[in-house]
């Protein structure tokens, strides 16, 4: 069985602390590959900023060039919305039956885990990595965490600052030659 971490995210714009975090839970939790999942809308958060699911997806594609392991992935993107993590998780499960997929997610959302759709099944069909998010308990210790958020870098972005020592040299170019979040 391929060990397949799914690590799901609007990637608002996709920054080095998810690429940073994505390599070492890969290699913690010993993983083959890491999916980051770029999800069309998470049911519990307001969408106001959220862009185009391919503008999204393209960023993650840019920012995973060169990484061995970590693959860009746009599967939740076609599955019917809304997107919920159990219908993904069930679905992949179908379509890739030689993978074993484990679950990586954030204190925050672990925090709001049992309001999750599905969320008694999921724990007990998979695995779950929670890493900690700045404000909440993590569950895998030592990780080197990059403190960087989406938010803070689309602010810097409509204030005109500089965001190329948070987003991978690639995909600051690409946010700049589109002119997002401006």
């Amino acid at each position: 069985m391929i060990r397949t971490g799914i690590f799901g995210g609007s990637f608002n714009p996709i920054h080095k602390g998810h690429i940073s975090l994505a390599r070492q839970l890969r290699e913690k939790a010993g993983l083959d590959e890491v999916w980051l999942m770029v999800s069309p809308q998470n049911p519990l958060k307001a969408s106001a900023d959220l862009l185009d699911d391919e503008i999204r997806m393209q960023m993650a594609r840019l920012a995973v060039e060169g990484e061995i392991g970590i693959v860009a992935s746009d599967y939740e993107i076609h599955l019917p919305k809304p997107s919920y993590t159990w219908n993904t998780l069930q679905s992949l499960k179908r379509d890739f039956p030689d993978r074993e997929f484990v679950l990586m997610i954030g204190g925050d959302n672990w925090e709001l885990f049992d309001k999750w759709y599905h969320a008694d099944d999921i724990r007990n069909e998979f695995q779950i990595i929670v890493y900690p998010r700045r404000g909440y308990k993590g569950g895998i210790d030592g990780l080197d965490l990059i403190d960087i958020s989406s938010t803070e870098i689309r602010e810097r972005i409509k204030a005109g600052k500089s965001i190329k020592q948070l987003v991978p040299k690639a995909v600051a170019e690409y946010i700049t030659n589109q002119k997002l979040y401006v």
